[in-house]
């Protein structure tokens, strides 16, 4: 299911990585993904029960790898 976020709050919400980019819904690999994916860096943050989880430790790499183990 596609993330449903206020078109309001989308515009808001950056990449905390320090270049804070604009994010968009879903994932490189499928737009209707829980995720909201940077326009920059590519790390796509996943959307837990509506709410979006914008943690650099939590996010997705580009190229589909998962978050390091710690």
């Amino acid at each position: 299911m596609a993330v449903q976020l206020d078109q309001r709050l989308l515009e808001i919400l950056a990449c905390p990585s320090p270049d804070h980019a604009p994010l968009r819904v879903g994932s490189p690999d499928d737009p209707g993904a829980d995720a909201l994916t940077c326009t920059s860096c590519g790390r796509s943050f996943p959307v837990v029960d509506g709410v979006p989880v914008l943690l650099l430790d939590e996010a997705t790499e580009p190229g589909g790898a998962p978050p390091d183990e710690k």
